[in-house]
């Protein structure tokens, strides 16, 4: 009667080794039930799991490939698995899996700590870890002019309670300068296929009704009413109308000069460039203007713009706008319209926004992220990045870093 058994090989990596042992598997005409492989700076971890043959036959197995180990200075173990462990582990592959990604500018000892104890006080299991981000010199790490630093954790087991895990990972977060997404790995979320953007404090690192504002000379005012709009504290349409009615009479030259200068956030245009590489549809979605929007649509390569249109009378601002005002609801409206119109799901959406008017498409994206967001949004967000720039998402979609350097070489 055969049996099953776990084969674990470790050692130096060098070409060749798997081939060699696999060979003598082959002479027995062995069939693998699962296989996994691993090398971490030159160190080599192989497992595969055999049904082995009859007992006679079954030492002459093992015995090979002790030997072909001893010659290829490796180490050998043999662990055999009941019957009722197999079936267990086979049963198991439908059980849910959830993908956990840190995001820093660096990742500690200390960080994978208090992550994996939240990881292990929920139930889960951990499958295997991996790095996302590209090798640094020791010159770079922690550097805050690098890309930063992300892991990935991959996860089996039902979860106990994820509002708990959510309110764990934000604590984390908060004292240790650390990103933690928790995410469903399921189809969806390698399926994404349309990524949605606020625009202020998004896209850009300035709040455009702000620098009009200053430029008109009512700064101060304006930037507390945006404050208390973005924290949530007075309802956006109201505090819309109000900061509009401050700029009445600004010259339309102003707003060009403006645009000239928007300063873009860390990251935008990397993230959209490779997105769109990979057939995504790109949207900005803004309580800004569009004036503004279209300009960011010509340099970034934007496929859909839904902004306020400015409302100007002999080349100078109304203090209005034209048509209905773009808030939290109606971003949320225009999200599901722009991916009924792509033929998608909304699972398959990733909205980005940093203020209490992004929560509602937060809410209803597949994959909805509080960038460098306000307290109040960050706690009701499933998602956050606060550490590195936008094009950390890609991270959260699983691309590593030397997938992108192959890309970007194989076009030049």
């Amino acid at each position: 009667m055969s049996e099953v058994v776990l084969i674990t090989i470790s050692g130096q990596d060098r070409a060749g080794l798997t081939s060699a042992l696999m060979s003598i598997l082959s002479s027995y005409d062995i069939n693998i039930l699962d296989i996994g492989q691993s090398v971490i700076h030159e160190s080599l971890s192989l497992g595969f799991l055999i049904e082995s043959p009859e007992d006679a036959k079954s030492c002459s197995v093992f015995k090979d490939i002790l030997f072909k180990a001893h010659e290829l200075n490796l180490n050998a173990r043999f662990t055999p698995i009941t019957k009722a462990e197999y079936e267990h582990w086979v049963n198991a592959q439908g059980q849910a899996k959830h993908i956990v990604t840190l995001l820093g500018r660096q990742i500690t000892a200390k960080h994978l700590s208090r992550v994996t104890e939240v990881v292990k006080d929920q139930g889960f299991n951990i499958d295997q870890i991996s790095r996302l981000s590209g090798r640094l010199s020791l010159s770079q790490q922690g550097n805050s002019s690098s890309r930063g630093a992300s892991v990935q954790l991959s996860l089996t087991g039902d979860v106990q309670d994820i509002a708990a895990m959510h309110a764990s990972f934000l604590h984390i977060s908060q004292e240790l300068d650390l990103d933690i997404a928790v995410q469903e790995d399921n189809l969806y979320r390698r399926s994404r296929r349309l990524v949605c953007f606020d625009m202020d404090s998004t896209l850009i690192q300035v709040e455009v009704i702000d620098e009009l504002a200053k430029a008109a000379g009512v700064g101060d005012q304006v930037a507390k009413i945006t404050e208390s709009a973005m924290r949530g504290e007075i309802d956006f349409s109201e505090s819309f109308r109000q900061r509009m009615a401050l700029l009445k009479g600004m010259d339309e030259s102003v707003l060009k000069e403006i645009a000239e200068s928007l300063p873009i956030t860390e990251g935008a245009a990397r993230l959209i460039r490779h997105l769109r590489h990979f057939g995504y549809k790109v949207a900005i979605l803004s309580g800004g203007f569009t004036y503004f929007a279209e300009y960011l649509k010509e340099k970034l390569g934007v496929d859909y713009v839904y902004a306020n249109q400015l409302d100007f009378e002999n080349g100078k601002l109304t203090g209005k706008v034209k048509g209905e005002i773009v808030d939290g609801q109606m971003k949320a409206k225009l999200l599901t319209q722009i991916a009924q119109q792509e033929g998608i799901s909304t699972e398959q959406v990733i909205a980005v926004g940093d203020g209490a008017n992004d929560l509602p498409m937060l809410a209803i994206a597949g994959l909805g992220i509080a960038f460098h967001a306000k307290p109040l949004v960050k706690e009701q967000a499933k998602h956050s990045i606060t550490n590195l720039g936008l094009d950390a998402i890609l991270y959260l979609l699983g691309i590593r870093d030397r997938e992108l350097v192959e890309l970007e070489n194989s076009l030049k």
